[in-house]
């Protein structure tokens, strides 16, 4: 073929001859050169630029399909797992609702993060709107994803199981056999013995149909609920929360009030009339320690005696709180959390009037106990000179002294050779400036150390009984012994038991959802063309399951127990059953 005939083929193919010898355009055919681009264009394969004009979906049809993509499971994993992600702040990042002091030294350090969290909400990262909303839309997330699946699991148990399918033999588990009992009596046994199992089975025309397993849907909507009530357990906790902390000395009580506490946090909807009426007294604090080997000092035991009395009214009980065994009146709980020493001083001024007594705790620096503070006498107290001052008096305590050849630490934590080493100072503690200061520590800048006769500082070690003589006459420290203290945790988590209900549910129903098996059971009887009974028995497995054969097995053994199989039928000699026929296979001669 040349050139010139493709090219007049090409021509002509467009064209068609009438009956008169006229020559007319084929249909969908361009007749001239400037049709080309137009019948091109129909036979690409490229999408069209004009869009069909679809429908508006309008405010309901958008709301419909934000609603099915929020209750999605989908969604409520990547909501899930953003709350995990949204959670990993809130421990890397001191919070203001658990220790505003290291925000506030964060915010001193970092001059560009500290704002820049601020203003995210790092700081506070549980009460943040950012993650109240990821909270919020997992919970209607997991109701939107329970309602419509409750209801149609509660249809599913109002309802019976389906007919048997009209072909059993295209079912993974399947058994058959012949018997002489009647059809009606097979799915009579069929029934009982299904029903023994624990199936739910009824008879549906010529077969019995019975389904179990369906407590694996229950897993499933117990996990989801319960991970509801985890959710509205932890926000109730949060919200409705209280922690305080109480150093208390040996002898002394404490009500639950909020002036007695040492410090308090709270969550946002908490108020004072939610804690909880109760009071206790600390009669006395029992620690005992590894006397020797390597691991000497270590803790074995730390007790505290206590006499509590719920409400303003109540009968004082006696008790003992430890370590991880917390004493609880109501939601409240309250441990042990720490222990120290408190020496008992007692400050004469230059007259010999007594303007202090009292026990004074001191703070552990070590595991030994090597305990420092400050004595702080505010008023009352006047000097040689009858001059009104204030008298600080740094203090170190050592519960286990080693000599004066030992660095000044304690050797043991428990009061073996207790030492107490003084270092009074007089004028101004600066504490009527109206400026917080801690109980613990001595503003130094308008106080003066007193000197000896050589101009150093006066420092001295004291033992219980001792007294120490402050310069010039000005008054004696006397070390009059050692009480122990304790400090307490007074907690309030009202849903710490909702909480931990949810997870135990939670735990069980995921258990069930995944090993549950859910399985459905048909047994038909029907009569045969010799008037024997041909029994069908098959079941199918509604999730991955290997134990289906095994029980369909088990349930056959028991109906053919009941229905055993029927003789196989003596060929009559003088019919011959007719020999089958030879099929003739590929290559033979016919």
């Amino acid at each position: 073929m040349t050139t010139t005939d493709s090219g007049n083929r090409e021509k002509n193919a467009g064209r068609r001859e009438t009956g008169d010898g006229r020559e007319t355009a084929a249909p969908g055919r361009a007749t001239d050169d400037g049709d080309l681009d137009t019948v091109g264009s129909r036979l690409s394969t490229a999408p069209r630029e004009d869009a069909p004009h679809l429908p508006s979906l309008g405010v309901i049809g958008w709301a419909r399909w934000f609603w099915r993509q929020l209750t999605s499971m989908r969604v409520a994993l990547l909501l899930l797992f953003m709350l995990s992600l949204a959670a990993i702040p809130g421990s890397l990042i001191p919070q203001s609702g658990q220790d505003a002091t290291r925000v506030a030294d964060f915010m001193e350090r970092h001059d560009t993060l500290g704002p820049v969290y601020e203003k995210l909400g790092l700081f506070h990262v549980y009460s943040s709107v950012w993650f109240s909303a990821i909270y919020i839309l997992l919970f209607v997330s997991l109701i939107g994803c329970i309602v419509p699946r409750t209801w149609q699991f509660v249809g599913q148990l109002r309802g019976r199981p389906p007919g048997a399918p009209k072909r059993l033999t295209r079912l993974p588990a399947y058994a058959t056999w012949r018997t002489e009992a009647e059809p009606e009596q097979v799915r009579e046994v069929a029934l009982k013995a299904l029903k023994r199992r624990r199936f739910r089975a009824h008879v549906a025309g010529d077969a019995v149909a019975a389904e179990k397993g369906y407590l694996r849907e229950a897993g499933n909507l117990a996990f989801h609920i319960a991970l509801i009530v985890m959710l509205v357990a932890f926000a109730w906790g949060q919200l409705y929360r209280s922690e305080g902390n109480k150093l208390i000395v040996e002898g002394d009580g404490f009500a639950n009030t909020l002036t007695q506490y040492d410090d308090f946090k709270s969550g946002n909807l908490f108020s004072a009339d939610d804690l909880n009426p109760f009071s206790f007294g600390l009669k006395n604090f029992r620690g005992t320690y590894e006397p020797s080997g390597p691991n000497r000092g270590t803790p074995r035991i730390f007790e505290a005696s206590v006499d509590y009395a719920v409400g303003a009214d109540g009968e004082e009980k006696p008790t003992r709180i430890e370590v991880n065994k917390p004493l609880e009146i109501g939601d409240s709980k309250v441990y042990l959390v720490s222990h120290g020493y408190a020496p008992v001083i007692t400050v004469r001024d230059g007259k010999g009037e007594v303007v202090f007594s009292d026990a004074v705790p001191l703070l552990p620096l070590d595991s030994n106990v090597t305990s420092s503070g400050v004595i702080k006498v505010l008023d009352g107290y006047h000097n040689a000179k009858g001059k009104g001052e204030q008298l600080g008096i740094q203090a170190f305590f050592l519960p286990t002294y080693g000599g004066p050849d030992t660095a000044v630490v304690s050797q043991f934590p428990a009061l073996l050779n207790p030492r107490l080493n003084l270092q009074p100072y007089h004028g101004d503690l600066g504490v009527n400036a109206g400026v917080p200061q801690s109980v613990y520590q001595m503003e130094k800048r308008n106080m003066t150390a007193y000197k000896d006769a050589k101009g150093e500082q006066v420092r001295e070690n004291l033992e219980p009984g001792e007294s120490m003589a402050l310069p010039g006459g000005n008054g004696t420290i006397t070390f009059d012994g050692v009480k122990e203290w304790a400090g307490f945790q007074v907690t309030q988590q009202p849903g710490s038991g909702w909480a931990l209900a949810g997870a135990l549910a939670a735990i069980a129903g995921l258990a069930g959802s995944l090993f549950i098996q859910r399985r459905r059971v048909w047994v038909r009887a029907t009569a045969g063309p010799d008037g024997t009974t041909v029994v069908e028995m098959a079941g199918l497995g509604r999730s991955e399951s290997a134990k289906v054969a095994e029980e369909l097995g088990d349930l056959a053994a028991a109906v053919h127990a009941e229905a055993p199989t029927a003789a196989e039928p003596e060929p009559d000699p003088e019919n011959p059953a007719p020999e089958p026929p030879v099929v003739p296979s590929e290559g033979s001669e016919k």
